[in-house]
Parts: structure tokens; C-alpha cells; sequence
């Protein structure tokens, strides 16, 4: 059940007589029983939801109607919001502002931890991790029904529930999709997103990504942000929250005030920003102050230190009250929910303890704490912080209705379980391998086509051979290659080889007139560092510099500037991702099937610029002598 309701018991006058007494006593024991058997019901009645038992929780009386966005949402509350809130607690009220992280691969242990939170705090949302789209779906069941109001399902879904989940679709991630000069298939993707979200019963996404990312060695945001243009990465954020808000699933734009320009991972330590105000309010600012203007329903306050605006030593953004209140709320007019990047973060952690960190973020004017090191300490922290006159129970109550109203505008005054039958087909529609493979075609960016090498036309005397770097055998993007010749031979190497291995394969590229380069990182994932050895390395530019390579990068493109050769390659290809798409894609464009759309999102060195790529329409941008 949604909500127990306290039932007050009163005892009759008392009558003359023991064996009257006697037999009210009885009866007044068996209607006890009766009662609590009926309200309080089996455990599995209490954690499940039935056909027959699905009901509005608090419905109104009048029927609701959501407006067109949840800043309106937010500043007119329904008369469901303050029937709500009225049955809340303080502790409660307190409570509704916290997310706690919630995994569906991790036992029944871990989610018995999580009821807890859920049915002892009564917290008010969860964001969920990795696992199965099945075993989250009952779980998000379990935990709705046991919830006292319903519970805001978030996730960090850049790329889509495949992000998270297995079995689920995964898209580009951001630097891919910088590339993509048509925004309308980045709004398509946000709707196709949006669409799943909905599916899983999930309403709030963090994503878009909003920073600009102009520091090559940034090793948190880099190839998850859409460039570093601000023009591209504003509309591209804009094309993302749309596709995403427009379909009923609220977009957070991350990481408020900018977390593009640094070369510290927030999650280990506290990234400083000292750049002046001038600079930081023409660009690091301008995505999310556009992004305001146009609706965004919520943006997520980064762990990071700008000196320039707020002093205080060693002051993670998140815990500032001048940037959080006096900037984000005051001076840009956000009205929507302001959520803390994750509070178990070394941003934060370093410096403030678990409990006096949320407190201080609440004083600092955050809505929403997300992930938590102990949601005790939290409350007990904040409930000792009103005492002491630094919070004030009528902020806590107001942003409780700000997320109430957020509540109500994703449907969750009409909750319904989600419907297992057909989820998993449901989460794999054909337009969603339609829209990959158009992001991926559109995306692909050609930086050398050095003596107009493609497209490939194998003549009756040349031989091919295709290597992958970074493979055990032979990839997807070979298997592609070998639709479109008459014989080709396909190698792998260890991004680890040594001398020997090199050698021998070295051997066995004598002979051939082309080889079709691949090279892959470490993982599924864009990577910061390719992690090739020397001796692999070396053969990379060896093999740029001869007049027979055709090169494509599977990765993150600032990993271009980790072979000094690579631009002397007779032909360059930057795919940014070993997605199963990407790997298609580009053997399309080095036969011709497709022409190469895309541009470079960033700039790499030298020898590549943000905004190189050649395309069939436009001439030789990107050729260096």
C-alpha cells in the first residue's frame, strides 16, 4: 500500500459487571486484529502491487492536467501537492530531498538496504546504477510500493538506459554526437531516450551534458561533452533536453557552473577553476544560461572551486551559497530543481564530512541531494542546522513542494507499476537501430584523404589486409570491410605488443597495397588514454608514414595526438567510439557507401582543429603538408 493511515482506537465507558467486561474485552481484541491484519496486510501485499490494488496515491478531486513545463508545474502546486505534503513529517519533509543510489545486479543484501532507507526515512527518490532492465523494473516495483509517496526514478543516462543496463540500447555518447551537423537527430535521440525512460518507470535523466570541454586533458568530461564551441555545445543541449522534455522526462543540464576547463577528476579530488568573471560568464556560463531561457527543468551543481566566485578556501561549488543561490537562482532565474552531483564525490568529501556536507549544500541553496554517504547523519545534520537558525523549516518545506510538484508533473499522482510483459522488446524498437545507424553515419569525419585515395576501388592486382589495434580478433568494423572486397586479410594486435609481436606482424603486411587500420581503446567506453605500448605505438606512425595506410580512430579524438605520425596517414577517419554502429559506418565511408559528413568537435594539435572534416559537399578542410 501507498500509506497506512493512523487509526485512533476509543475505549467504551466502562459498564458494571465482569462478564461484560469480559466479553467487550474479547470483542475489542478480535476488531484489533481484524484491523491490523486489514490495514497493515502480508508482507508481500505490502512490497507488491496487484491488478486489483492499483489506485491513485492521495487523488484529487479535480482532475490535473500537466502544464507545458515543470517551471510552471513548480510555481502554481496543485492541491495534490499540499494534500501530500500536509501528511509529511518534518523528518519526512527533510527526507523527500534525498536520492539514494539504488543497483539491481548487487543481491538481496544490498536491496533490503535500500527498502530500509526507502520505508524508515521515507527518501525521496532513488537513482539507479547498473544491472538488468527486468531486475530493475521488479525492484522498482518493490520499492514504489512499499514508498509512502511515490519515489523520483532518476539515472545518469548520457547515452541512454544502455549506459546502465544490460540488454538495452546504448547511443553516442556526446563527442560523437559533436560532430553531427544535423541537431534534429540529436532531439530524435533525446525523444528515443525519453520513450525508454518512461518504459523503465524512470523521470529524471542527468543529461545533457552542458560543458564546454576546451582542455584536452580533462580526464572526467572530455568525450562526454559535445565539443568545445559553445554555439555547438548550446544547441546541441537545447536539441538533447527538448527531445527528452517534450516527451515528458526531465533533462538536467551538468555540471553547473562548468566543468569543462580542468585536468582534476571531481570524483578524487576538487577540481580549482581561476578563471575571471568576464571569461567565465561569456563562455563556461553561457550553455546553461540558454538552456534556462528554454526550460530546462533541472541542472546539476558540480564539486568544483572558482575562487573568482566565492572565496572560501577550499569551498566546493556545490556548498556555495553565492553560486548556488546568488548566481544560479537569483541572477540567472533558474526555477527548477538544483541537484548536488553525487555528495559521495572526494569534491566534497575531502573537505566536508558526511552530514555537515548536505547540510551545507541545503544552506547553499541546492533542492535536491543525490547519492548520499548516510542518509541518518544527513537529516540528523539538517534537522541540527534549523535548530541553530541556518536553516529555516519554511526552506525545507518549500523546496519539499518544488519536488512534490516535480512529482506530480511526471504522472507520479496516477502511479502505475511498470508492466513486465514485453519489456525487453519494448526497450529494443527497430527506430532505435534506425537512429543509431543515422548517428553514427552522420557523425563520421574524415581529416586526410590524401592523392582522393577514397573511396577504395580494389583493383584485380591489389591486396588488402585490415589490422586491428586493441583486438583478440578480428572486429566488427573487419568483418564490414570484407563486404566490400574481393579478399581481404584480416590481423589483430595487443594494444600491450612488444617487439617481437610487431616484428611479426610486420612480416605479414609485406606484400599488401593497402592496410585498413583500426584502432580501439581499452574498453566499450571513448577512453582518455589508449594505453598502447611503445613498441605498438611506434608501429602506429611507422605505418602512418608509409603511402598504403588508411586509418580509422575508434576513440576519443584528443587520442590522436598520441601518435606524433598519424597525420602523415594517406587516410584518417575519426569514428570517436568502437560502437557496433560506428564500426559499420565507417567501412561505409572508406568504400564510398556513404559520403563523410562529420566535423572534428574539438581541437586535437596542430595538425587538427575544431571544425576540420571533409566532406563530399565541401572542399579539403582538414589536409596538412
Amino acid at each position: 500500500m501507498w500509506h497506512s493511515f493512523a487509526h485512533t482506537m476509543y475505549a467504551p465507558k466502562q459498564r458494571s459487571g465482569a462478564s461484560l467486561s469480559g466479553v467487550v474485552h474479547h470483542l475489542l481484541l478480535l476488531v484489533l486484529v481484524f484491523l491490523l491484519c486489514a490495514c497493515e496486510g502480508t508482507d508481500a501485499q505490502k512490497h507488491e502491487y496487484t491488478e486489483g490494488n492499483q489506485r491513485e496515491f492521495f487523488p484529487s478531486e479535480t482532475a490535473y492536467t500537466p502544464p507545458a513545463s515543470l517551471m510552471e508545474a513548480i510555481e502554481n502546486p496543485s492541491t495534490w501537492v499540499d494534500s501530500v505534503f500536509r501528511t509529511l513529517t518534518p523528518d519526512e519533509r527533510i527526507a523527500q530531498l534525498i536520492i539514494i543510489e539504488a543497483f539491481s545486479n548487487k543481491g538481496p543484501k544490498y536491496e533490503a538496504d535500500v527498502m530500509n532507507l526507502i520505508t524508515r526515512y521515507k527518501v525521496g527518490g532513488i537513482i539507479y546504477f547498473q544491472g538488468g532492465p527486468v531486475r530493475q523494473a521488479k525492484l522498482n516495483n518493490r520499492y514504489q510500493a512499499a514508498s509512502k509517496v511515490p519515489l523520483l526514478i532518476s539515472m545518469d543516462a548520457e547515452t541512454g538506459v544502455g549506459m546502465r543496463l544490460d540488454s538495452t540500447v546504448q547511443y553516442p555518447y556526446q563527442m560523437m554526437l559533436g560532430a553531427i551537423e544535423d541537431n534534429g537527430l540529436i532531439y530524435q535521440m533525446g525523444a528515443e531516450v525519453a520513450q525508454e525512460f518512461k518504459r523503465l518507470g524512470m523521470h529524471v535523466n542527468f543529461a545533457p551534458v552542458a560543458d564546454i570541454n576546451n582542455n584536452p586533458a580533462n580526464p572526467i568530461i572530455s568525450y562526454r561533452a559535445f565539443g568545445e564551441d559553445k554555439l555547438d555545445v548550446t544547441a546541441k543541449s537545447l536539441a538533447y533536453m527538448r527531445g527528452m522534455q517534450e516527451n515528458g522526462i526531465i533533462a538536467v543540464a551538468k555540471h553547473f557552473p562548468g566543468h569543462g576547463d580542468t585536468d582534476v577528476d571531481s570524483h578524487y579530488d576538487l577540481p580549482v577553476i581561476p578563471h575571471d568573471r568576464t571569461r567565465l560568464d561569456s563562455l563556461e556560463l553561457y550553455p546553461f544560461r540558454e538552456l534556462i531561457k528554454h526550460g530546462i527543468g533541472g541542472i546539476m551543481v558540480a564539486h568544483m572551486h572558482m575562487p573568482e566566485l566565492d572565496t572560501t578556501m577550499n569551498l566546493p561549488s556545490t556548498l556555495s551559497k553565492p553560486i548556488v543561490t546568488n548566481l544560479l537562482k537569483k541572477k540567472m532565474e533558474f526555477k527548477g530543481l538544483v541537484f548536488t552531483d553525487a555528495m559521495v564525490m572526494k569534491g566534497v568529501t575531502k573537505y566536508f564530512p558526511a552530514g555537515e556536507a548536505e547540510a551545507r549544500a541545503l544552506m547553499a541553496g541546492n533542492d535536491v541531494l543525490e547519492r548520499l554517504n548516510s542518509v541518518p547523519k544527513a537529516i540528523r545534520a539538517i534537522k541540527e542546522a534549523i535548530i541553530r537558525g541556518e536553516l529555516s523549516q519554511e526552506e525545507i518545506d518549500r523546496r519539499c513542494k518544488k519536488m512534490l510538484a516535480a512529482k506530480q508533473w511526471v504522472g507520479l499522482d496516477k502511479y502505475r507499476p511498470i508492466e513486465l510483459e514485453n519489456l525487453y522488446e519494448d526497450l529494443n524498437p527497430e527506430i532505435a537501430d534506425s537512429t543509431n545507424h543515422a548517428l553514427a553515419e552522420a557523425a563520421m569525419t574524415l581529416l586526410n584523404n590524401r592523392k582522393n585515395l577514397l573511396p577504395i576501388r580494389q583493383k584485380k592486382k591489389h591486396k588488402i589486409a585490415t589490422l586491428s589495434f586493441g583486438a583478440i580478433r578480428p572486429t566488427l568494423f573487419q568483418r564490414e570491410v570484407d563486404k566490400y572486397t574481393r579478399s581481404t586479410t584480416n590481423f589483430v594486435i595487443s594494444r600491450k605488443a612488444d617487439a617481437k609481436e610487431v616484428k611479426k606482424m610486420k612480416q605479414k603486411l609485406r606484400g599488401y597495397d593497402y592496410v585498413l587500420v583500426g584502432l580501439y581503446g581499452p574498453g566499450a567506453s571513448p577512453s582518455n588514454r589508449l594505453g598502447y605500448s611503445k613498441e605498438a605505438t611506434e608501429f602506429v606512425n611507422e605505418l602512418a608514414r608509409s603511402d598504403r595506410a588508411v586509418m580509422t580512430l575508434f576513440d576519443n579524438a584528443y587520442t590522436l595526438d598520441q601518435f606524433k605520425d598519424i597525420h602523415k596517414s594517406r587516410v584518417l577517419v575519426v569514428a570517436y567510439q568502437r560502437h557496433a554502429h560506428a564500426q559499420i559506418a565507417a567501412a561505409k565511408v572508406l568504400f564510398g557507401k556513404i559520403p563523410a559528413r562529420g566535423k572534428l568537435p574539438v581541437t586535437v594539435n596542430g595538425h587538427y582543429s575544431y571544425g576540420d572534416g571533409i566532406s563530399k559537399d565541401k572542399p579539403l578542410l582538414a589536409v596538412r603538408p
